[in-house]
């Protein structure tokens, strides 16, 4: 059953609590009412909070990162940080790294390409004409409505490998300047507000990594969160009316400095129950061994072995 409208949660916690004077509000969002406003306004940020104390089940989601790549040629110059006479520059932006003959380590564009020229971070210790570079996507922007990662779920799905990560600053600067740079594993660490690998992958793969999501909020006629706060009346949101009346009660009583004892318990009783419920739980065993898959010694047996 689908969860009640911001409206409906709001005029049944009213109709609890019996507070007559609201007569039953009509709307929610844009009402002109102080007490409706003040009350929106809390939804909003609690159930915000809400959002960002457990890993609810309707916030996980996988991002899918591809890790493309381009062999173009140029010239570089000794000194410079331009490559001209590029063969092309298509999909090249500043989220590139770029290897090749006299292209010193960690080198990145520096500027969003134009014409056949491509700009570096770092100049070329060489001059060389037609040499073939190449350029490998190694930063990538955070996912729609992301808010936090969720650990040891980063994949490179190609080489069926978990990303290692993330790097402290201090491993992130050995790798991009030290002499051992590259291994058979791609690492990755948080840069600015992108998530960088190591090394430059030069060739075409897919990453993944699982993530919660910020939007709790579903849109009127979906059931699929995409909103950070209520915006209309007609929006729902993934946690259970119970939870929600709860918390609205609770949070009208404290700012009016009303005795919140009897509130907040059936509140943490609401919140402990949605919890507990939302993505079922293990089954714990006392002898928790797993079973095998292949061929043993205890289960080979004893007689039997010819055709």
């Amino acid at each position: 059953m689908a969860n009640s409208t911001l409206l409906i949660l709001v005029q049944h916690a009213l109709q609890g609590m019996g507070v007559v004077s609201f007569d039953q509000p009509s709307t929610i969002i844009n009402n002109s009412n102080q007490d409706i406003t003040q009350l929106l306004a809390l939804i909003n940020m609690e159930g915000d909070g809400v959002s960002r104390e457990y890993e609810w089940q309707d916030l996980v989601s996988q991002a899918l990162l591809d890790a493309t790549f381009y062999a173009y040629t140029g010239d570089t110059t000794a000194d410079s940080t331009s490559l001209t006479n590029m063969s092309s520059i298509v999909s090249l932006t500043t989220n590139f790294a770029v290897t090749g003959l006299y292209i010193p380590q960690d080198s990145m564009i520096a500027a969003a390409p134009t014409g056949t020229t491509v700009v570096l971070n770092r100049e070329a210790t060489s001059a060389a004409t037609t040499s073939t570079f190449t350029f490998s996507k190694v930063l990538f922007d955070k996912p729609s409505g992301f808010d936090r990662q969720i650990d040891r779920t980063h994949w490179d799905k190609d080489q069926r490998w978990e990303l290692l990560g993330p790097e402290t600053e201090q491993q992130s600067n050995w790798l991009r300047s030290g002499y051992i740079a590259t291994g058979p594993r791609v690492r990755y660490w948080w840069e600015g507000n992108q998530i960088r690998i190591w090394p430059p992958l030069g060739a075409n793969r897919t990453l993944s990594l699982s993530y919660l999501s910020k939007h709790w909020v579903a849109a009127t006629g979906s059931a699929i969160g995409s909103k950070q706060y209520f915006t209309a009346d007609t929006d729902t949101c993934i946690f259970p009316d119970a939870l929600m009346h709860s918390l609205i009660r609770l949070k009208y009583f404290q700012v009016k400095g009303l005795d919140t004892s009897a509130l907040n318990r059936e509140y943490n009783r609401q919140l402990d129950l949605a919890k507990s419920y939302d993505a079922g739980n293990r089954t714990l065993s006392m002898a928790p061994t797993q079973s095998d898959i292949l061929i043993g010694w205890e289960n080979v047996p004893d007689s039997g072995y010819g055709a």
